[in-house]
Formats: C-alpha cells, structure tokens, sequence
C-alpha cells in the first residue's frame, strides 16, 4: 500500500496549518475525556496539575531560601544560615515527595489514556472487516500495526507531557516574573537618556525570542523527518517480519538474496533519512547547547554592575540569577520542546491520517455497499444479478446468478484467477466491489448454527494448539475430549497430547496439517453452511478423501459448497458449476 509522504505546509499556510494541526490534535484528545472514564480520568489530571503548581511555588521559594542562605554568609550570621538550612532541607523532602507522585499519577494516567485510546482504534479497524478493506482503499495509509502499538503510545505521553510543561512553565514565569521584575531595579539607555525598569525582565524577554527564532529556523526539517523515520522504521520491520511468516516459502525457493536486497533498500532508507535527522539535530544542539551554558553566566554579567555598586547584596544577586533563569527557561520551552513537538506533529498527523482512513472505509462500506445483503425468507442462498468487480470499481471480474438450498453441496470449478474465490469472498461480506444481490440463509454470520468458511491457507493464531482448533471460539469452549477427537479424527492423532502446548503454529504444521486442523474446526462448530476454497488442496488424494468423507458423515444437515480443481471432489457434492470466460474475459458462473 503506498504511504502518504509529509508535505510541509506554504510559508503563507503555516497559520492556517497550526490551527488544523490543534484541531487534529483537540479530535484525537477529546473522547477519551468525555467519555466513561472522564470523571477518573479528570479527577488524575487535576491531581498532576496540583503537583505541578506544588512544584512551581515550592521553586519560588526556594529562591527566596537560596537568597537567606547567601545572605547569611555574606553577614556570617550563623544562626540565620542553620535556620535556613533547615526550612530547605524540610522543603526538599515536600518537594521528593511532590516529585514521585507527580511523575507516579503521569504515568497512571498514560496507561488508562492509552488502554482506552488502543481498545477503540482495535474496535474500529476490526468492525465490519475494516482491516480487510483497508488494505484495497487508496487512503495512502501505512503501517496500521505500528500507528495503534506505537503511535498511540507516543500521542498519550506527548500530548500529557507539552501539555502540562507548557502549562507549568507559564505558571513559573508569572510567578518568577514579578520577582525578577522586583530585583531588577531600572537602568539609563544610553544614548537614548530612558530609564528602563525591570531591565532584567526584558533582557530575558529579548534572549528567549531570539533564541526561539533561531531554534525554530535550524529545526524546521524535523517534523517531515521525524515522520519520515517512523514510516521508514516500520515498512523495515514489518518487511523483517514477513519474511519470518513466509519463512519456508523463501527458503524452498532459495529467495535470500532477493530477500536480503529487499531489506537493504529499506534499510537504506532508514540510514539515509536518520542521517538527515542527524545533521539537523546536530546543528539545533550546537545552538541549543550554546544558549543554554550562556544563560548561566548571562544574568549574573548583567546583574553583576549593580552588585559591585552595593545596590545587590549577594543573596539578591544569587536570587536575581536564579529568577532570570525560571524566566528565560520559561520563555525558552519552545527550545527546550522542539524536538519533542517536531515527534507530537509527526505523530498525529499519522494517527490522523489512520482514523481518516479507518472512517472512510466505514462509510464507504456503510452507505455504499455496492453488493445488497439481504436475509433469505426461504433459508436459501440467493445470488441475483451479482456482478463483482476489481478494487477500482470499473473492471468486471465475474458474474453470477445462483440459488443454493439448505443441504445441498455444491462444486464450483474453473481456471485460476476467474473469481471463484471473489465470489466466496463476496458471500462472507468482505467483497463489497460491485453490484446485485446476496440473499443470506440463517444470520450468515457465526460458525455456531451459523456458516463458516475455510480458505486455502487456514488462519492459526499463535497461542495453544487448542486455540488453533477451537478458532474463532475460545479456547474453553470445546472440551478436551471433543478436541482430541476431531484432531484423531482427521489424523492428527499424534497431537491430540499437546492441546497445551503454545507455538506459532502455522509455522510449525505443514500446509496439508493446517488444512487438516480447519477441517476439525468445521467438525467442532458443526456450522449449518459450510464455504471451502480450495481447503484441502495441500493434502494427497486419499487424505482429501478422507477429510470430504468425515464432513458428509458427520455433518449430514450442513449444507457444503465448494471450490476446487481436482475431479475427485465431484463425488462428495449433488451439483457442479463452473467459471468460464467470456469474450470479454469476464467470468461468468455456469452450470456444468
């Protein structure tokens, strides 16, 4: 699927981007705060917020406290500086404790945030099969694995930690403001004969803009890079990991090579952008590092004059440089945050573009089905005037006219690539593409007295072999007894002793093992319709016998409809159709 590419917004957009960045950023926020868990949810936030300003006027006073000390010393007053020793040493431990809890109750909030945030976005990308039909929508979204794992977490704990920093540096520098404004006294222009008062209040105004505008100019390419390095991280891993699933695939066909270039292209990418991300941070700490050390000689070479005129005693002095620093740092958290807000733009434009994406297929699949499914009123699967068609909408793929009575069995047949599959496909309700109608016996949904399907290759979660069997039901829903009998059943005998054992199972059993263990699903769920494409062409003549044998005999009131190549399969079914082409190419469904 092709990944939308960061495109940063016109000089002349940039407002307008901000505002549409906050409105992202205020969507993606606002349900988990009104929803069932707000009042929690509220009651931990104005928690962490009481901590935070705890912290803050516990910092004003320890100026105040650092200003008795020095003061002390410069007068050597020594009962005055054991008195203020003490009142730090108790207001440190307020402050440890004020500390923990605050980072303790973040962090408690994160993981009820993220939980809720990650049990939604699963909800909406399962619902209606919407992982499936993703993957045909041209939304340009990648990676949907990595933007639910990984990109809620980053959202949950950017959001909470600019946020509340943004919040406590602006109560810090009203707060440090009015003592720094106090101490800073007035001071002639020259040339210009203007008294200036709290001259250190605007030297620190003067040092953050600047510094701000700077960082900004130096880290601009950040936030396309940052996006680009996750999308790149995650095409990596997920390429590593598709490999590990098709492992015996690529090893019978001796694909290393190809496999190793594939990974050394994306790679590349991952090399070449984290070099990019490298220069451009480099250049930001040169600067960020040099203002930072600066700021911590600036105040006290500015303060300094008054200080050796006797207008500061050194207590103030020290005070005068601690609340320029809260000041400056304050107006400098953009600084501090730009990376930090380069990686939170990054990451709700791609939770922003997967919830666009997940709630267009939604609709789409919603308001614009394509294909009519309708409840059968006489327990029969009907197909009128089904016509499918390719992805695009446009291309015709097949077509069929079709009814099937309960108890029936039915052989599709025909070459490959004609739409057998596209027709099951469009039956289970995955299939919108297209038009016509699909009346459904039953509810048509659930393996228990419902229908269930079995494709080629059998989904085996990795788990229990008992979960493999059982799947979709839980793994308790069967007892132990009736596991092992299907699994003897359809020779699987030696393996009715290791229901227990967890294994990533569809890399451990072969393809006709995997097909057998889907037929023993069928056997426990006993469904009332049953759809196989191609369920046992992994497995030898006499096994595919066999496992044909044991559905017919034991599920004599489920009606069967197959697809399949081999002529053997005629035996086990009443009626046989086929897929010819047209002159067009177009499949058509046709009685045999």
């Amino acid at each position: 699927m092709p990944a939308r590419a960061y495109s940063p917004p016109s000089s002349s957009g940039r407002l307008s981007a901000a505002r549409q960045f906050l409105s992202d950023v205020w969507r993606l926020t606002k349900p988990y705060w009104s929803s069932e868990e707000k009042w929690a949810a509220r009651g931990l936030l104005a928690a962490i917020v009481v901590l935070n300003l705890a912290a803050v006027f516990m910092e004003v006073w320890f100026t105040q406290i650092n200003a008795d000390i020095f003061n002390a010393l410069q007068e050597k007053d020594e009962n005055g500086f054991i008195q203020a020793l003490l009142v730090f040493g108790g207001l440190a431990l307020v402050f440890i404790a004020v500390a923990v809890y605050r980072l303790y109750l973040n962090q408690m909030l994160q993981i009820r945030w993220r939980r809720w945030l990650t049990e939604r976005y699963l909800g909406d990308w399962l619902e209606n099969q919407t992982y499936y039909r993703l993957q045909f929508a041209d939304t340009g979204t990648d990676n949907p694995d990595q933007r639910i794992a990984e990109d809620l977490r980053s959202f949950v704990q950017l959001t909470l930690s600019l946020s509340l920093g943004f919040m406590t540096n602006l109560v810090s520098l009203v707060s440090f403001l009015a003592i720094l404004w106090s101490l800073s006294g007035s001071v002639t222009i020259p040339w210009l004969g203007i008294d200036l008062p709290g001259y250190m209040v605007w030297v620190a105004l003067v040092y953050a803009v600047g510094g701000t505008w700077i960082t900004h100019k130096i880290g601009k390419p950040l936030a396309r890079l940052s996006f680009d390095q996750q999308r790149y991280e995650a095409d990596f891993r997920f390429s590593l990991v598709r490999l590990r699933e098709n492992a015996e695939s690529v090893a019978l066909q001796q694909g290393e090579v190809q496999e190793a270039r594939g990974f050394g292209d994306r790679f590349a990418r991952v090399v070449a952008n984290w070099w990019s991300l490298m220069r451009t941070q480099k250049r930001l700490v040169w600067f960020t590092s040099a203002y930072g050390q600066i700021a911590i000689i600036f105040p006290l070479l500015v303060a300094a004059p008054r200080y050796f005129s006797g207008a500061l005693p050194l207590g103030s002095l020290m005070q005068t440089s601690q609340a320029f620093g809260q000041v400056q740092g304050a107006m400098s958290w953009f600084i501090d945050a730009y990376v930090n807000l380069a990686d939170w733009h990054a990451t709700t434009s791609r939770l922003t573009g997967f919830h666009h994406a997940v709630e267009t297929v939604r609709a789409d699949s919603r308001d614009h089905a394509g294909v009519e499914r309708t409840a059968a009123t006489d327990g029969a699967l009907t197909l009128d005037g089904l016509a499918l068609t390719l992805p695009d909408g446009g291309t015709p793929l097949v077509r069929a006219d079709l009814t099937v009575q309960p108890g029936e069995s039915l052989l599709i047949t025909g070459p490959s690539g004609s739409g057998k599959s596209t027709l099951l496909r469009a039956i289970a309700g995955i299939w919108p593409f297209g038009r016509g109608r699909i009346a459904l016996p039953g509810n048509g949904a659930t393996a228990a007295n419902g229908s269930m399907v079995l494709p080629q290759k059998p989904y085996l979660p990795i788990g229990s072999l008992r979960a493999a069997v059982t799947y979709p039901a839980t793994p308790d829903a069967f007892p132990d007894e009736a596991v092992r009998e299907v699994l003897d059943a359809v020779g699987m005998a030696g393996f009715a002793g290791r229901l227990a054992e967890e294994d990533h199972w569809s890399q451990r059993l072969s393809g006709g093992e995997q097909q057998r263990i889907a037929v023993a699903r069928a056997l426990l769920h006993k469904p009332d319709w049953l759809y196989l494409d191609e369920a046992t062409s992994a497995c030898d003549p006499e096994t595919e016998e066999r496992l044909y044998g044991l559905l017919r005999a034991r599920l004599p009131g489920t009606t069967l409809v197959s697809i399949g190549h081999r002529p053997s399969l005629a035996a086990f079914h009443d009626r046989r159709m086929t897929v010819r082409r047209n002159g067009d190419g177009v499949g058509e469904l046709a009685a045999v």
